[in-house]
């Protein structure tokens, strides 16, 4: 499985949550981190991580409205 641009995906995500593409980036470090610590299988862990860091960012967005 190719490994997508993280700058694109981080960029993508800023711009779909209106989130500073800054805190997006710094959030989908830490996700990847936290996800690849005794991953065994890392074929689709960017897809994770980026679905983890927009639901995370829309819940949060959410949550202050």
């Amino acid at each position: 499985m190719a490994k997508p641009n993280i700058e694109e995906v981080v960029q993508q995500i800023a711009q779909e949550t209106s989130t500073p593409q800054e805190t997006v980036s710094r959030m989908y470090e830490d996700t990847f981190a936290q996800y690849n610590e005794g991953a065994v299988i890392r074929d689709y862990l960017h897809v994770l991580v980026a679905k983890r860091v927009r639901e995370n960012l829309r819940h949060s967005s959410s949550s202050k409205h």
